[in-house]
């Protein structure tokens, strides 16, 4: 039995920080946006909605296709 002796607690702790730096990355990569491409995502979205609703069709005096459907 040449095997290593390991501490489990130094184990886990060893683990839990490096789970705890993976999900600081991941936090860094989401949530860490300066205010200027905030800025900007914001800009192209509702530039995006507006062209949307540009090519939106007006139903006709508020009639639906339900409404339509009725004899």
């Amino acid at each position: 039995m040449a095997g290593d002796v390991i501490n489990l607690r130094q184990f886990r702790k060893r683990q839990a920080r490096t789970e705890q730096e993976k999900q600081a990355e991941q936090n860094r990569v989401t949530f860490g946006r300066s205010k200027a491409e905030k800025t900007l995502t914001k800009a192209l979205n509702e530039k995006a909605a507006k062209k949307l609703d540009q090519g939106r069709l007006d139903q006709a005096g508020g009639e639906t296709s339900v409404d339509r459907e009725k004899p």
